[in-house]
């Protein structure tokens, strides 16, 4: 008897723990984040390994391009990048898990061959967070209000000029707005000088608390920048017009009008706050995107993100870089997630009852 006890306390042990987890709201809220991780990082794992080519074919290519040999070519790579992708893939995956467990996102195969992947996405981070964040959350305030705007004036004049300029916006790719930037005001029209649209520095300009760092990094960001606001501007101008929209016909609006409140009391303490919601999981997502940059246009513009580095590490199958971004990117949405959902706790409080319940 005591024995068919012991052998059936193990997995009443493990039952009452999924029972925990399934009845927990922060446990299940957490083990649900861990195996997205868990998913992203083994699908990303094998389908660049899938891509065409691995770093050594990329390698062998180039040198054969600058007069080698095959052979010659074959034998500098492998000396160079000394990694064995012969391996069978299950004990690739056992060993790059191994290691990411403890931290240790693994080093650059070609783009700064045995440099640590955490210390050339740190090196980049910073650009990325400063370009793209910035001009995302210019681009959430002047959305917010120019919609909230046209909403008001619904039907105006006013009105068709904000939404047929957001939707035309809206339908122009970042990349070719990048192109006549770069053609109207470094060629054409010779406002900015083409080295401010190339690279996230001059030359000899040491980043620091300086006066010439700080001049220098906002006439580097300039043109990008308003690349990444206009790309990003109608969406929101749109999304925040409709949502106006949609809470001016509600009964709490109307009832404050009755009671004559003041239009701006009306704006911000009950159609602002209400129409922003389902903006909220839309910005706290693209902040989590943010970290991955864009490729696109730091390409173009040579500026030196996390973008930047993604294409180069796709370009040469650098497959750590590539990994050690993606993880990172993932992380990040998954975190930002669950900023919203703090935030839109804070903006409604019925939210915050509800959650609490639970």
């Amino acid at each position: 008897m005591s024995s068919g006890a012991t052998a059936l306390r193990p997995k009443k042990t493990a039952r009452e723990l999924l029972e925990k987890i399934a009845t927990n709201f922060w446990l299940r809220t957490i083990v649900k984040k861990v195996f997205i991780v868990w998913v992203v990082v083994t699908l990303t794992f094998f389908i660049i390994r899938a891509l065409p080519g691995n770093p050594v074919e990329i390698m062998v290519m180039s040198l054969m391009d600058s007069g080698l040999s095959s052979e010659e070519a074959y034998t500098r790579a492998a000396s160079l990048l000394r990694i064995d992708l012969n391996a069978p893939l299950s004990q690739q995956y056992s060993d790059y898990m191994s290691n990411l467990l403890k931290g240790d996102l693994g080093d650059s195969y070609v783009l700064a061959i045995n440099k640590p992947v955490t210390t050339l996405i740190a090196q980049r981070l910073p650009w990325t967070l400063f370009s793209v964040g910035t001009s995302l959350l210019i681009s959430f305030v002047i959305g917010m209000f120019l919609g909230t705007l046209a909403a008001y004036r619904r039907n105006s004049l006013l009105d068709h000029a904000l939404t047929n300029f957001g939707a035309a916006i809206e339908s122009i790719p970042n990349t070719l707005t990048a192109i006549v930037l770069v053609l109207l005001l470094g060629v054409t029209w010779k406002v900015v000088p083409l080295n401010f649209m190339r690279g996230s520095l001059s030359p000899g300009i040491k980043p620091g608390f300086t006066l010439p760092f700080v001049v220098d990094l906002f006439k580097h960001y300039a043109v990008p920048g308003t690349v990444y606001v206009f790309s990003t501007l109608g969406g929101w101008m749109l999304a925040m017009r409709s949502s106006t929209i949609s809470t001016l016909g509600d009964d709490y609006v109307t009832v404050a009008r009755a009671r004559g409140l003041p239009d701006l009391r009306i704006i911000t303490a009950y159609v602002g706050r209400n129409a922003s919601l389902p903006l909220i999981t839309s910005l706290a997502i693209s902040l989590g995107f943010v970290v991955g940059g864009s490729i696109l246009i730091e390409f173009i513009f040579v500026y030196q993100g996390i973008g930047l580095l993604l294409s180069q590490a796709i370009g040469k199958r650098d497959y750590p870089v590539m990994q050690g971004i993606l993880l990172v990117t993932t992380i990040t949405v998954i975190v930002s997630t669950a900023l919203a959902d703090l935030l839109y706790g804070w903006l409604d409080p019925r939210i915050r009852i509800t959650g609490g319940g639970e």
